[in-house]
């Protein structure tokens, strides 16, 4: 037999038939994790067909998108769209059987972090939702990827997708993570390197020192943002970490069936000599925390660099649309980054919303203030993470620090909600796309880590966080 990629083993092990001779595959789907917004039009095609969904207990609808984040929880939804699509959200989980986590649940959170805290998402699985981030579940060695909701119908009628195997990218990442640099500079790196469309029609695979040396969290990080490079999958080969990981979620195996399943996930990983159609070498020994200037994630640079000059740029279409995003973005080619002022901050998001990503944001934000310009919001990625967060004494450090402390949600992300910016705004933020117009109408966006983030906020500008964690502070204890 000839060696496979993960990639391909995951695939073909859930081939329920071929289709034709191009490659189109009938494919089953382990699981879904379904949200208020793109789920609504695919149940009502499952009502005007009278069918039922084939599977109920395999899906999971969460409310996230629409829900105010405000500091009180309440199941009130202040936006006439937003309450529509929660109650038709409580109606098809009646109608059709399927379980909700609605806005007042203790387990409701952005479905990329719930997902995991339940065990809903294991070694080996193929998932497929209505969002893009689905990707974010091959840190545990499953395949996830967004569909259309079209496709999410078929899938609750059938089980089954209709699917055509993507090329196969290897990223090796190699290097000891300079101070101050983490997962989420890893993958803005790898942007930055092969471009917003660099891996369009691949799924990549991530593997190397570097990553095995990453947590868990900063693995959902750069598995997550792989789709910002036009990746329709991330994987990664899942390894001690991943298991220790999950052990303790509530719908994980149990018992004799866990020890049965980890002797199955430990064979998850690409034959040694497998061949991929590509491969990207990223070295990341003498990296520096990045940031983002422009309209897209691909528009970014070291936080030291200053604003790119259009005419240095060769390409003509790359030049143009250096021009559009520097028109937007109201930036002059040669300032510094630092130069730019800024008047929020976010944190949140299924990108940067965990337990790990608000430590690194307290070991910054602890005994200072944001600067009086700033409003700053941190908005857990999910309610356990909240819990979480006030238990570990987190939250005082962020409301000291003059930070709002919201409920979870996906929240300025994308502006589905009551958390929008205005018209010139400009925001530090931990989320995963800068687009025009991304956290409200004539808004700008900057990317960065969560710690970035904080520092960006203490300051009221643009800021290398190495500023406030020199001497180790970064990596101590409270």
């Amino acid at each position: 037999m000839s060696a496979k990629t993960l990639y391909d083993k995951l695939v073909d092990s859930h081939v329920v038939r071929q289709l034709d001779d191009e490659g189109s595959l009938l494919l089953y789907i382990d699981r879904s994790i379904l949200n208020e917004y793109t789920s609504p039009q695919a149940f009502s095609g499952l009502r005007e067909a009278s069918r039922k969904v084939w599977k109920p207990s395999s899906i999971l609808l969460n409310v996230d998108h629409v829900n105010p984040t405000r500091p009180e929880r309440t199941p009130t939804m202040t936006d006439p769209g937003g309450e529509l699509q929660v109650n038709y959200f409580e109606q098809n989980s009646r109608d059709f059987g399927i379980e909700l986590f609605d806005v007042m649940d203790k387990r409701q959170g952005i479905e990329h972090v719930v997902a995991h805290e339940q065990g809903l998402v294991i070694p080996g699985m193929v998932i497929a939702a209505g969002d893009s981030h689905t990707t974010t579940y091959g840190a545990f060695g499953a395949l996830g990827f967004g569909i259309g909701t079209s496709e999410i119908e078929h899938m609750l009628a059938t089980q089954t997708l209709v699917y055509k195997k993507l090329k196969t990218m290897r990223v090796t990442v190699s290097g000891t993570l300079p101070v101050a640099t983490v997962a989420k500079d890893i993958i803005m790196l790898l942007i930055e390197r092969i471009g917003a469309a660099g891996a369009t029609g691949y799924a990549i695979e991530f593997t190397g020192e570097t990553i095995s040396a990453l947590s868990v969290e900063g693995r959902m990080t750069i598995c997550n943002m792989a789709v910002e490079a036009g990746a329709r999958g991330a994987i990664m080969a899942p390894d001690e970490k991943v298991f220790h990981y999950i052990a303790d979620a509530p719908r994980v195996p149990k018992g004799k069936l866990w020890g049965q399943a980890v002797t199955q996930w430990q064979q998850l990983r690409s034959d040694d000599d497998a061949v991929f159609d590509k491969e990207i070498l990223l070295d990341c020994a003498d990296m520096v925390p990045k940031v983002t200037w422009g309209i897209s994630p691909d528009q970014a640079g070291n936080i030291t660099d200053r604003v790119p000059d259009p005419a240095d740029e060769p390409n003509p279409a790359k030049r143009r649309e250096m021009v559009t995003a520097l028109r937007y973005m109201d930036l002059k080619p040669g300032t510094l980054l630092t130069d730019i002022e800024i008047t929020h901050a976010f944190i949140g998001s299924c990108t940067n919303g965990r337990i790990e990503d608000l430590r690194e944001v307290a070991k910054v934000l602890k005994g200072k203030k944001i600067a009086k310009r700033v409003r700053g919001i941190i908005v857990p990625g999910s309610t356990q993470v909240r819990e979480r967060a006030e238990q570990e004494g987190l939250a005082k450090i962020f409301i000291d620090a003059g930070f709002e402390w919201r409920q979870s949600g996906c929240s300025m992300c994308l502006a589905m909600n009551e958390d929008v910016l205005t018209l010139g705004d400009r925001c530090a933020s931990s989320t995963n796309r800068n687009f025009a117009g991304r956290q409200g109408a004539g808004a700008r966006t900057h990317l960065m880590s969560p710690a970035m983030v904080a520092a960006a906020a203490i300051t009221g500008s643009l800021a290398d966080v190495r500023q406030f964690i020199q001497g180790g502070i970064v990596n101590g204890t409270f």
